[in-house]
């Protein structure tokens, strides 16, 4: 397979592995027991220069291609499906700021790829997941500022975070013509946090609310042109989706090899269960998919680089290998029987995990609304959106 993968693609999947394997990996199981942000890992994410491994070289960056970026993702995944989660977040902010920032916003860019700047993103509202065009946190103009009120629900990194980006409605009456994004510190006055959500999976991540009371934000921190912020977030949604997708990957290879061994080592009716044909038709199953997810990620990486709209590929991907996780993620859980139930198992881990790669990053049922055209997002590519770019 080497010779499929650049120089660089091979390097970035060297040195990440063997960060994953000596250090995320013994981490895991601590970090989702213990429900703490993991700072001396994100810290070592930051030296490794992986925040800003997909951004070019002239804005900071290391100018990897977003294949190489999706490999960095699977295998941290695999390690630790919350570090991969982390690793996702200011990989996100950086490229928001680089694309869409003035100079001075840009000037944040540093401060997170070295790990200095903890970066979160608010749009999702307690009411208000996948409608994001009727979200009700609204910022005001008054004289040379924005005055925001309202609360963001399940905001990763959220309670950590120093620097947030929120999504608001500057023109309540234009649905999602109306939104706008601002950069808002953790220190600024009128913002609070509020408690940790306690988690089903993907511990670790210092999820909570975030509450804007009367937030006096400048106009200069505005991020982009007033009300143009829908399609930034799309945008940024459909990068969010390769990299949820090289998630939900590397955390099923990590459940395959747990299933392989287990098949291997467990015996019922005097042989391994690896050789009864029901179990072997499970591990085919996922072998199989795991290699066409891989494939279908890899293909969107390259479209994306090459500078085509990603709106069907990313829907495509997200939904096919979000959707194959959990199908493989529970077969392995049912592989392993009712050891799979047991703590004693990292099974019972990846189950727990692997859920919400369905729901975060566009829920799956919007992946299918989104595949036929119907997203508002269409409005604002062109009449050719969907056409075969290859």
């Amino acid at each position: 397979m080497d010779q499929l993968y650049t120089e660089t693609q091979r390097m970035v999947r060297d040195m990440v592995h063997r960060f994953a394997e000596s250090t995320v990996l013994p981490a895991a199981t601590e970090i989702d027991r213990s429900d703490e942000f993991p700072a001396h890992i994100y810290r070592r994410l930051a030296e490794m220069g992986l925040f800003g491994a997909n951004l070019p070289e002239e804005a900071g960056g290391s100018g990897f291609d977003t294949t190489a970026l999706a490999i960095a993702m699977e295998l941290l995944a695999r390690a630790s499906s919350s570090v991969g989660n982390i690793f996702a977040l200011p990989v996100e902010a950086v490229r928001l700021l680089h694309e869409h920032g003035d100079d001075a916003q840009k000037g944040y860019i540093s401060d997170i790829l070295s790990g200095h700047l903890i970066p979160a993103t608010c749009v999702s509202e307690t009411d208000i997941g996948s409608d994001v065009a009727n979200m009700r946190t609204r910022a005001m103009r008054n004289g040379g500022d924005y005055v925001v009120n309202g609360t963001k629900a399940w905001v990763s990194l959220g309670l950590v975070a120093n620097l947030i980006f929120v999504f608001a409605k500057t023109d309540p009456d234009e649905g999602y013509r109306g939104i706008s994004c601002f950069v808002v510190h953790s220190d600024n006055p009128g913002l609070r946090r509020g408690r940790k959500e306690e988690l089903l999976g993907m511990h670790g991540l210092a999820t909570g609310p975030l509450v804007f009371e009367d937030c006096r934000v400048p106009a200069r921190d505005r991020l982009g042109p007033e009300n143009a912020a829908f399609r930034m977030a799309m945008g940024n949604f459909n990068y969010g989706r390769i990299l949820m997708a090289a998630m939900a990957l590397g955390i099923t290879r990590a459940a395959y090899g747990d299933a392989l061994a287990y098949a291997k080592e467990r015996v019922q009716f005097g042989r391994p269960i690896f050789e009864h044909q029901a179990v072997q038709f499970m591990l085919a199953d996922m072998s199989t998919e795991l290699a066409a997810s891989r494939l279908m990620i890899h293909h969107a990486c390259r479209l994306l680089d090459a500078g085509h709209h990603i709106v069907k590929e990313a829907a495509q991907l997200k939904l096919f290998t979000t959707d194959m996780a959990m199908k493989h993620v529970t077969n392995t859980l049912q592989i392993h029987g009712a050891n799979g139930y047991s703590r004693d198992y990292r099974i019972e881990r990846l189950f727990r995990d692997i859920k919400l790669t369905q729901i975060y990053e566009g829920a799956n049922q919007i992946q299918r609304l989104t595949l036929p055209g119907r997203s508002p997002s269409r409005l604002e590519l062109g009449p050719h959106w969907n056409e075969w770019p290859c």
